[in-house]
């Protein structure tokens, strides 16, 4: 049975990131069906595009599709986790922006004005923690 199946993915693209993604956007709006029938009809569509994707032997199409996906996603991951993590030590850090190349700074709180070196571009500049 494995055999089978490894010999019909042989050349294709498989199930990547954004063929993943598609398939639970699909069961979320397939959940979300009873409210139109139009719902279920993209969900299905949706899921029947993720199939058709993982079953494409055009690897560079859909690696640059994966690519570009990835690329996006990972920066809106990103974002919410330096998010969550700025959020975590508020009590402790203040979190300052360089003025010269925009690197994000954390400082202890409670130091009160004080002398900053940005330590990717050396620029000296006074803050108040």
């Amino acid at each position: 049975m494995f055999n089978r199946l490894r010999e019909i993915m042989a050349g294709r693209n498989g199930f990547d990131r954004l063929s993943i993604t598609f398939i639970v956007l699909a069961f979320v709006l397939y959940t979300l069906a009873f409210l139109s029938p139009v719902i279920a009809v993209i969900a299905l569509g949706i899921a029947a595009y993720a199939i058709w994707r993982a079953f494409s032997k055009n690897l560079a199409k859909r690696r640059e599709e994966n690519y570009r996906f990835t690329r996006i996603s990972g920066d809106t991951k990103d974002s919410f986790t330096q998010w969550k993590f700025r959020r975590q030590q508020k009590k402790q850090y203040r979190f300052i922006t360089c003025p010269d190349c925009k690197s994000k700074l954390r400082l202890p709180r409670g130091k009160g004005k004080i002398s900053i070196t940005c330590p990717k571009c050396g620029l000296k500049f006074s803050g108040k923690t």
